[in-house]
């Protein structure tokens, strides 16, 4: 398919062999794929709805909001896995699925899906945080609910969307209607 696809379409339903849980995750919590791929099953936590992602990029824990659209899909795909150990199990015994299985089965569903622009485990974190942005969350809990060490980072790696730079109001139209300056009459000039 070529162009855009209109804005009213309903997105395709796209199956792998691999089940379509970890897109939601990368999605849903903003996961980098290293950090979905290892996932424990113990690292969900569903009482108080977070994500514990152990040992993240510079060996950093943090937790990740766990939506509750995700715990219902995790539900139905537990049955399906019986995962022990690791949440997404790989093909070899007591090793999780490989960061380039994850990027096979996101090639397919983007080619499937027909989609212009291109999709990636990685731009699946790129829309979350964009997302996040759109609805208004600051960009500090961004940093966070990613993982990045710094602000600059997180602010690099956000491209606001036109929508939101044109929705921002000026500090200007927040001030108080200026009050009308009358012109003084000249001071009448004595001969």
């Amino acid at each position: 398919m070529s162009g855009s696809t209109p804005q009213n379409a309903q997105p395709k339903v796209i199956h792998t062999k691999l089940p379509r849980t970890r897109h939601p995750i990368a999605n849903s919590a903003g996961l980098r794929i290293s950090e979905a791929v290892h996932l424990t099953v113990d690292a969900i936590d569903s009482r108080r709805m977070v994500i514990r992602v152990d040992q993240g990029k510079g060996r950093k824990d943090r937790y990740v909001m766990l939506s509750p659209t995700l715990l219902e899909t995790l539900r139905a795909y537990w049955p399906a896995v019986h995962a022990r150990e690791w949440l997404f199990p790989g093909d070899r015994p007591g090793q999780p699925i490989t960061r380039h299985a994850v990027g096979i089965a996101c090639r397919k569903a983007h080619r499937l899906s027909g989609l212009a622009k291109p999709v990636t485990p990685h731009s699946l974190r790129h829309a979350f945080a964009v997302h996040l942005l759109e609805a208004g969350t600051d960009l500090r809990t961004i940093q966070l609910l990613l993982g990045h060490r710094s602000l600059a980072t997180t602010a690099q790696y956000l491209r606001i969307a036109t929508s939101k730079v044109c929705a921002t109001v000026s500090p200007l139209d927040l001030l108080p209607s200026p009050i009308p300056i009358e012109a003084t009459p000249a001071a009448p000039a004595h001969v």
